[in-house]
């Protein structure tokens, strides 16, 4: 109802009756057909009346309605509309509906897991998690789909079912089920997820590729990570890493891999180190534990940009790959991207081909490398993070224009690199530091 232009009184007017003569005097032109289907939940079915105390638990939980006693009062005053769920079924099929009742949601936004009968559904929404976490009363295949209808902000899940039969209800509530947690409170989930390939891109770095279970949706969202998770020795270590896109130009992508099944690391191998020497290791076919995604950049800060700053160290490079590809394709006010990538020598830079490729192919790009310990041959800059280097470096468009300036490499470069953004005048809404 928030979102009717003529506000609440004026539907209220036709609540509990025919609406058709009030609608067709106020609007007769718009198509209401599709705009219905976008909201049809299914047929009203009448179930038994005698029902077992966990169908009772059902009906007061499962039913998609929190009751108001778990709504903390901070969430109530501050975070967003309370989210609520349903469920509805044909001969095949069972449509978990989430009603977010927010219009930022994307397929970014929401994180299925189901295995034999657990059920489990993380939604983002602005800084809140909204989980349902079930028991599924009957067995369904492992494959799924999940559709998001954008302008409403719901969200549906379509489990196919084992067997054809009808269902009485739902299931039974497992461990935080329909509930809204802020993002800092909640645990990681992880899946096990299978190596696919594995490929040296420079003399100490490899691209891992990984497959989803088919029983998991997850798209790690731009600017986010995860934390990858082995045991080692009797211990389960986790490292973060953020995801890239299988390459920077579409020429050089896997056309039998789609996006949304597989996620992609660019690693640098430190052979005394702990974690990534037993990462290598790792045959193809072998699993490596994935959670769920995190991190606080929000691609909201693109919008109306006209200049984007990117200042990668090393590995850091890997959360300026997916900003570079959204950039380029998705930001229609977008000037001018610059990436000034540190690296030790020229064997140290990932991906510089395709960098230059996709400079030369799209003119609003301009990439320089800076080298600490080059050859003699060596033409281009040198030396480390500098006022000198940077103040030549980030110049505006405009001198008005909307700029974002993202930085990502070791702590001491970062941090470095911030003070020096702030000396040089950039606003705190002007700089996004990504740290793990």
């Amino acid at each position: 109802m928030e979102y009717h232009p003529g506000g609440e009184d004026e539907l209220m007017r036709a609540a509990g009756s025919d609406g058709t003569e009030l609608f067709d005097q106020v609007h007769r032109w718009v198509n209401y057909e599709s705009m219905l289907k976008e909201c049809l939940v299914g047929r009203m079915a009448i179930k038994p009346a005698v029902l077992k105390d966990y169908r009772e638990e059902e009906k007061k939980v499962l039913n998609g309605m929190l009751p108001k006693s778990q709504v903390t009062d901070t969430l109530a005053k501050e975070g967003p509309s309370y989210p609520s769920y349903d469920w509805f079924q044909t001969n095949s099929l069972v449509t978990i509906a989430i009603y977010t009742k927010q219009k930022d949601i994307n397929l970014d936004s929401i994180i299925v897991d189901h295995q034999d009968d657990s059920f489990r559904a993380e939604t983002i929404i602005k800084d809140c998690l909204y989980l349902i976490h079930i028991g599924l009363s009957h067995e369904v295949q492992e494959d799924f789909s999940v559709r998001v209808v954008e302008s409403v902000g719901k969200i549906e899940i379509v489990l196919k079912k084992k067997e054809n039969t009808s269902w009485d209800f739902l299931g039974h509530p497992l461990e935080n089920h329909n509930s809204l947690i802020p993002r800092k409170d909640t645990g990681l989930y992880y899946r096990k997820c299978q190596l696919i390939s594995k490929e040296n891109v420079t003399h100490d770095t490899r691209l891992f590729c990984l497959m989803l279970p088919p029983s998991t949706h997850l798209q790690v969202p731009i600017g986010q990570h995860v934390y990858l998770k082995l045991p080692i020795t009797g211990t389960e270590i986790v490292k973060p890493y953020t995801p890239v896109s299988g390459s920077l130009l579409s020429e050089f992508k896997e056309p039998v891999l789609p996006n949304n099944k597989y996620i992609y690391f660019l690693i640098k191998i430190y052979h005394t180190g702990l974690f990534t020497p037993e990462l290598d290791r790792l045959q193809i076919g072998d699993f490596v534990s994935v959670s769920s995604p995190e991190g606080n950049f929000k691609i909201s800060k693109f919008q109306e940009l006209e200049d984007l700053f990117l200042l990668a160290a090393g590995t850091g490079f890997t959360p300026m790959v997916k900003i570079l590809n959204y950039a380029l394709t998705d930001i229609p006010s977008l000037r001018k991207v610059k990436l000034m990538f540190f690296n030790k020598t020229e064997d140290d830079i990932i991906w510089r081909s395709q960098l230059e490729k996709l400079a030369f192919k799209d003119k609003r790009l301009d990439v320089e490398f800076v080298l600490s310990a080059p050859i003699s041959e060596w033409n281009g800059k040198q030396g480390h993070i500098s006022p000198a280097l940077l103040s030549e470096f980030l110049k505006r468009n405009l001198d008005k224009s909307k700029v974002l300036v993202c930085i990502c490499g070791p702590v001491p470069f970062t941090e470095q690199g911030v003070r020096l953004l702030q000396d040089l005048n950039f606003s705190k809404n002007e700089i996004h530091s990504f740290t793990a």
